[in-house]
C-alpha cells in the first residue's frame, strides 16, 4: 500500500512538474512577446494614421519604417489588446528598443506625440492652407473654408483680408489631429500673446494698430531682399504714412496684378484698380501682402528714425537700395535704375 501511494504521490509530482514547466515556458514566451524590444529604428521614426487607414496599412508602415523583429508576435498582441478594432487617428513615435505591448497600448490609447509645424515665407491664403495642410491631417479646403468666410474671420477678430495678419511665424507644437477650429484658435492665442502690451505701445506710438504693423511689415519685406534694409525702409514709409503722401510701393502693385515676378513696374501697372495699388490710393492696403517674418514686424516696431522718402533699387541688382530725401535725388536714382533695366533688356 505505502509503494502504490508512493508511485502515485510521484506521478503527481511529476505531472505537476511539467505543468510548471510548460506554464514557465507559456509565462516566458508571453513576457517575450508583450516585453522582449521588437522594434529597432535607430532613430525615432514617425506612423501616422488618418481616417482611411486600416490595420493591414498600419502593420506594412510599420514593416517598412520601424525595423520590426517578429511580424507575427506584434500581430498576436495587438490582437489580445483588441487593438484592430480600436484604432485611433494620430502620429505616433517608435523608438529603439520599443516592445509590443508599450506599442499597441500606446496606439490604443491614441497617445501622440506632438508634431512641429512651421510656416514662413507665405504669400497668399492657399499658399499658407497648402502649407499647413502638408504638415497635418487636414485638408487645404478645411482652412480655406474659414479664413475665406467674413463671419468666422471676424469671430476671431480679423476680416478676409487682414486674417493672415494672425499667423506669426514661428514653429509651433501641435497634435498631427488637431482640429481646422482647433489651429485657427491656437495661432489666435499665439497671436495674442505676440502683442505684448510693449508691442502695442510701441505700434500706437507710430500711430499703428497690430494689423496694420503687419501690413507694413508686409510690404518692407517683399520691398527688399537684404533684411538689414528692414527698418530703414519701414522708416521710409512711416515718414510717408505720417505726412499723408501715397506710399507708392511697388510690391502692393506686385499683389494687385498677382505676379510677384514681376522686374518692372510699367505705367499701364499702375493704373489697375485695386485697394491694394498704393499709387492710387494712400495709407496702407486693407490687408498683409505676405505672412511677414517677425524680424521684419520688430523692424516696423523699432523703425530707424531718419527722413528719407523716396526709395529705389541699386542697379546693380543686389536687392539693396538708394534712399534719398528730396524727388531730384530719387529722380537721379531711378534714372540709373532704368538704364540698367534697358542695358539688361528687362522690359
Amino acid at each position: 500500500m505505502e509503494k502504490k501511494q508512493k508511485k502515485k504521490l510521484t506521478v503527481i509530482l511529476a505531472v505537476l512538474a511539467v505543468l510548471l514547466l510548460v506554464g514557465a515556458g507559456f509565462a516566458w514566451w508571453g513576457y517575450n512577446l508583450l516585453y522582449k524590444p521588437n522594434f529597432h529604428p535607430g532613430k525615432p521614426v514617425y506612423v501616422y494614421i488618418d481616417r482611411q487607414k486600416d490595420f493591414p496599412t498600419l502593420v506594412r508602415q510599420l514593416g517598412d519604417t520601424a525595423k520590426i523583429s517578429d511580424i507575427n508576435g506584434f500581430l498576436k498582441v495587438a490582437k489580445w489588446m483588441k487593438y484592430p478594432e480600436n484604432i485611433r487617428s494620430g502620429r505616433y513615435e517608435v523608438t529603439e528598443g520599443m516592445n509590443n505591448y508599450e506599442l499597441v497600448s500606446r496606439l490604443r490609447r491614441g497617445q501622440q506625440t506632438a508634431t512641429r509645424i512651421t510656416f514662413n515665407n507665405i504669400r497668399f491664403k492657399d499658399d499658407l492652407a497648402q502649407r499647413l495642410s502638408d504638415q497635418l491631417m487636414l485638408s487645404k479646403e478645411d482652412i480655406l473654408q474659414r479664413i475665406d468666410n467674413p463671419v468666422y474671420c471676424d469671430s476671431l477678430g480679423f476680416t478676409t483680408e487682414t486674417i493672415t495678419a494672425m499667423f506669426i511665424p514661428n514653429t509651433y507644437e501641435v497634435y498631427w489631429t488637431i482640429t481646422p477650429d482647433g489651429l485657427l484658435q491656437r495661432m489666435k492665442r499665439e497671436y495674442d500673446a505676440f502683442w505684448t502690451p510693449e508691442r502695442k505701445e510701441k505700434a500706437q506710438s507710430i500711430g499703428l494698430t497690430p494689423v496694420q504693423v503687419v501690413v507694413l511689415a508686409s510690404i518692407v519685406e517683399e520691398e527688399t531682399a537684404a533684411p538689414e534694409e528692414y527698418p530703414v525702409v519701414a522708416g521710409l514709409y512711416i515718414n510717408r504714412l505720417h505726412r499723408n503722401i501715397p506710399l507708392q510701393a511697388d510690391p502692393t502693385v506686385k499683389f494687385a496684378v498677382g505676379d510677384f515676378s514681376l522686374q518692372r513696374i510699367l505705367f499701364q501697372h499702375l493704373e489697375i484698380e485695386s485697394p491694394y495699388n498704393t499709387y492710387k490710393y494712400a495709407g496702407l492696403p486693407p490687408g498683409p501682402l505676405r505672412v511677414p517674418s517677425i524680424r521684419s514686424m520688430e523692424s516696423v516696431l523699432n523703425y530707424t528714425r531718419h527722413n528719407y522718402l523716396y526709395m529705389c533699387a541699386k542697379e546693380d541688382f543686389s536687392g539693396r537700395h538708394n534712399f534719398a530725401t528730396t524727388l531730384a535725388e530719387h529722380n537721379r536714382n531711378a534714372n540709373h535704375y532704368r538704364a540698367e533695366l534697358n542695358r539688361r533688356k528687362i522690359r
